[in-house]
């Protein structure tokens, strides 16, 4: 009876011959332990039929999970991780954590600690932009059963609009949440921050969404069209293939000519350019802005000043 409700909780629904045959009994058996454990007072629902089966009552909550070793450390380091990419609040990522840590035995509690206090990460930690839990998961389940939504949205500017959304997925980017979707009141698709949607209602309409739509594509092309001081063009004489894999989409387009691979960029520093630009291994011509040409000159004098910089002699 333990392992048939372990089976339960971990499947959305497993037919009378399914759970016969990883319990290594007959129908009439698992037939006899679901009325045990409804006797219990746990919900088991039944459905005949030919996708039919049985599974636990929508809602239910369960007794405390069981986790092996393996188990709780994925769940420990995927918390940890979700944290150090701003993916979660640090209130519930905490909270989360110490709940698990209290019901862990005392054998587990300590390397467990371990890894914790000795992991360390290349990249910074990203501070995120976390959404309501109830707005992400309206998003989420009107993305699933394409159904059209409403939202109250909050702009840049702090302008309040209502308008409809037909949701096509759901992307986490450098620490936020975003909401790619067909905007009815733009007629086209759009990008919207999931943290600055204050609701969602969902609509009596049902959407498709268009064939071959990367939802991923659209939002790093739509990123790398936000407006910035300086518009730049640079022409790098290199393959695009290689090129694309150093500039991700969200930072720059790309586009191969006969002299090379054009990049547009828009960059609100243009020292930051500068090395960047520094940084690729291929020659490249500048079209501007002019000013980029200066920051790289300065870039070059420093460098060229550090080359030559002799160490201070030692004190004996």
């Amino acid at each position: 009876m333990l392992t048939l409700l372990e089976l339960l909780q971990s499947h959305a629904t497993l037919t009378g011959a399914e759970l016969a045959d990883r319990l290594g009994t007959d129908v009439r058996t698992v037939r006899r332990y679901t009325a045990h454990l409804r006797d219990l007072g746990i919900p088991v629902e039944a459905e005949r039929g030919r996708y039919g089966g049985y599974r636990l009552a929508r809602g239910y909550r369960m007794p405390p999970l069981v986790l092996t070793n393996d188990e709780a450390l994925a769940v420990v380091l995927g918390l940890v991780a979700a944290e150090r990419v701003g993916m979660g609040t640090t209130v519930a990522t905490a909270g989360a954590l110490a709940k698990i840590e209290r019901v862990l035995p005392q054998a587990l509690r300590e390397p467990l600690a371990a890894v914790r206090e000795s992991l360390a990460f290349t990249a910074n930690a990203v501070i995120g932009q976390a959404p309501g839990t109830g707005i992400l998961l309206a998003l989420a389940r009107a993305t699933l059963s394409r159904t059209t939504v409403g939202i109250s949205y909050q702009s840049w500017r702090r302008q309040g609009t209502e308008r409809d959304v037909d949701p096509y997925g759901v992307v986490f980017h450098s620490g936020r949440w975003y909401l790619v979707g067909h905007d009815h009141l733009r007629g086209a698709p759009r990008t919207f921050r999931v943290d600055r949607v204050e609701s969602v209602t969902p609509r009596a309409r049902d959407f498709t969404v268009p064939e071959n739509f990367d939802v991923v594509a659209h939002l790093t092309a739509a990123l790398a069209q936000v407006p910035y001081r300086w518009q730049v063009e640079v022409t790098i004489h290199g393959p695009i293939d290689e090129i694309a894999r150093r500039l991700p989409r969200s930072v720059a387009t790309l586009t191969a000519d006969s002299t090379g691979v054009l990049m547009r960029a828009r960059a609100e520093r243009l020292d930051g350019m500068a090395h960047l630009l520094a940084s690729l291994q291929w020659p490249f011509t500048i079209h501007h802005p002019t000013e980029l040409r200066h920051a790289l000159k300065a870039l070059a004098d420093r460098l060229a000043a550090a080359a030559e910089r002799e160490p201070a002699e030692r004190s004996p």
